[in-house]
């Protein structure tokens, strides 16, 4: 008499998560979802022409813009004519490419896996997921760096340990960008968002100051509730279900963990010791008090300091000369056309990018320009206002905004330039003080960056894990990092209720209440 084992029945949000792998991977490829969003946001645009959003102004007063019709002949002759700039000045595409160059002539010469070899040596395998989580949540000091730099990483190291190395990209995925308002130390994003709450707390007050570091005590406390949720959630729910994925990418781009030759040690002393160089001259030349690194008000991390701006070429050195020391050293360049075919040969793997890029690039030009971003925000902050909630519910309810928000809307400093004014002397009035309006939109514009396909680096990401699973979609990715997204959103609001319900201090001259 045969028997038969029944499999397991799978929890309801196992089910859940297959329900959103199978209908997003049925959406078109990432760069015709782009092109059906530019052709929607133009009919969109054509048929809420001249609907008024009024957002609120410094000084009290308000702004009335209108929803500007992108069929219309000037704007789509302004489009003709402005496509080339807009593309070439996609952020991303810079950032991406040039960051590029460096890290394929340290990855192509071996350099990156033999660090990652020595890494491995020493770092138990149950430890990878925090290391890589902390480290994405540092690269956050380099602004965009983690995208095209950890995230990567993420996937190779957890493949070299023997793990799957999407749940390594997820992991990194999560850090670089759902823990994006969470980081040790300061950075640009401090200064930008706080210089944004400051115009917006001065409708209602004129001389109020809102210090940069407003929330850092905040932002520093949240790293370390992200590496612990994301540690949880990559391995006790994220890898586990990815075990049904094969890893199925080309073997020839696998990296493999033989031991280092004698030869490759000898070379890797020295590209790390090139490396350890640039790295101090960079600092040494950012020490002086008049170093061309500062900016205007001395900083190193504030708003337009030229070291922000310097980040990703230092990037491109700090891994290049290395990756050619180490090359030369190992034996993989035996000239400088070696070093040059290693350029080519990652720009070559680009290509799927860039076209998403550029379809991206038209879709976030026609969406910005018809101010139907800007109407959305709006009607999403105002209903809020007229709901009239209880303190709590209504910091809650802003972050829930800021996260819808967020779908449609990417860079962070667009949307609070947009939302400060509306959110800030809102809830000013209610006795809300402008710190604790900034920490919770901190939450909302991370914890929902990594769901949305509109988020100009999502492709990106798609591209990283389709090296291990060809059969990586939209769909999947998102699947990925849901649980990701609801953790760290549920996590990390619960977090600022606690900071507030026990009055710890957001940072220095920070408040919760606001008394007029």
């Amino acid at each position: 008499m045969s028997s038969t084992t029944t499999p397991p029945r799978k929890r309801l949000f196992d089910r859940l998560l297959d329900v959103i792998e199978r209908v997003g991977n049925k959406l078109p490829d990432p760069a015709v979802l782009f092109v059906l969003a530019l052709v929607a946001t133009l009919l969109l645009s054509m048929w809420l022409e001249g609907t008024e959003v009024v957002v609120p102004t410094a000084g009290g007063g308000t702004s009335t813009l209108q929803v500007q019709n992108q069929l219309g002949g000037k704007a789509l002759v302004a489009w003709l004519t402005g496509m080339v700039r807009e593309f070439v000045n996609f952020a991303p595409l810079g950032t991406v490419l040039v960051a590029m160059l460096g890290l394929g002539v340290a990855d192509k010469s071996g350099f990156i896996n033999a660090v990652l070899k020595k890494l491995l040596g020493f770092t138990p395998k149950a430890l990878l997921t925090p290391v890589t989580i902390a480290v994405g949540l540092a690269s956050l000091v380099a602004v965009d760096a983690g995208y095209v730099l950890v995230i990567p990483l993420g996937g190779v190291i957890f493949s070299a340990a023997g793990r799957h190395p999407i749940a390594g990209i997820a992991a990194a995925f999560a850090a670089v960008s759902g823990g994006f308002c969470a980081n040790y130390v300061p950075t640009a994003l401090d200064t930008i968002l706080a210089g944004l709450t400051q115009t917006g707390a001065r409708i209602v007050d004129p001389k109020i100051e809102v210090n940069p570091l407003c929330n850092i005590v905040f932002t520093i406390a949240s790293s370390f509730l992200i590496v612990g949720v994301g540690w949880f959630l990559t391995d006790k729910v994220v890898e586990p279900r990815l075990q049904r994925l094969p890893v199925d990418g080309d073997p020839a781009d696998m990296p493999k963990m033989q031991t280092l030759t004698p030869a490759e040690d000898r070379a890797l002393v020295l590209a790390l010791a090139t490396m350890a160089t640039v790295l101090a001259a960079v600092a040494v030349a950012c020490i002086p008090s008049a170093s061309p690194f500062r900016g205007e008000d001395g900083g190193l991390t504030s708003r337009g300091a030229p070291l922000m701006a310097s980040i990703v070429p230092i990037i491109l050195i700090v891994f290049l000369l290395p990756g050619i020391v180490f090359g030369y050293r190992a034996g993989t360049f035996k000239n400088h056309r070696d070093v040059v075919q290693a350029m080519a040969k990652t720009m070559n793997t680009m290509g799927y990018y860039m076209v998403m890029a550029f379809c991206a690039a038209m879709f976030i030009y026609a969406f910005n320009t018809s101010n139907l971003g800007r109407l959305i925000a709006v009607s999403g902050a105002n209903g809020l206002q007229a709901m009239g909630l209880p303190s709590g519910v209504t910091i809650v309810g802003l972050i829930v905004v800021c996260g819808a928000v967020n779908l449609v809307m990417g860079s962070s400093s667009a949307k609070w330039t947009l939302l400060a004014p509306i959110f800030v002397p809102m809830l000013m009035q209610l006795g809300i003080s402008p710190e604790l309006t900034q920490a919770a939109y901190r939450i909302g514009d991370s914890t929902t960056n990594i769901i949305t396909p509109l988020m100009p680096y999502f492709p990106l990401i798609v591209t990283f894990t389709q090296k291990y699973h060809r059969g990586t979609g939209i769909g999947t990715l998102i699947a990925v990092m849901l649980p990701y997204s609801l953790g760290f959103f549920c996590c990390w609001t619960v977090f600022l209720l606690l900071f507030w319900g026990v009055g710890l201090p957001l940072g220095p001259g920070s408040s919760y209440v606001y008394g007029g």
